[in-house]
């Protein structure tokens, strides 16, 4: 297996993935609405920041290293959940709630991924 292979095995990752996608369409309705044009870009931002991290931090070699990028990520998807509650004012709640549940979920998975990582550490010292 590839390492690529095996970064897109991790699942915060697919999920991270997933968002991007929904974060696209979800917003796609809202583009050219100029009020909301700083909100559209942080939070495609955001979201894309997801995954780029953990692309990223998995491309640094280092457990350490690794970690920090998840801490990063999961960080980036804290800013995308609350984004989404503040654009609430333009989505549907059913939207609000589906995605802030994501990011919950990528958030835990980062979370559980960096305590995995960091015991790990402590435990080849």
């Amino acid at each position: 297996m590839t390492e690529g292979a095996s970064r897109l095995r991790f699942g915060a990752h697919t999920k991270a993935l997933e968002l991007f996608d929904l974060v696209v369409t979800d917003l796609a309705g809202l583009t050219g609405l100029s009020p909301l044009e700083r909100l559209i870009a942080q939070q495609f931002a955001s979201a894309d920041s997801i995954a780029a991290n953990i692309e990223e931090g998995f491309g640094r070699g280092s457990s350490a290293d690794y970690a920090r990028f998840l801490l990063i990520a999961r960080g980036s998807a804290q800013e995308t959940a609350g984004r989404y509650l503040r654009l609430r004012h333009w989505l549907t709640d059913d939207i609000v709630n589906d995605r802030v549940k994501r990011c919950d979920e990528i958030i835990a998975m980062l979370t559980a991924a960096v305590r995995t990582l960091r015991a790990r550490n402590r435990v080849s010292e």
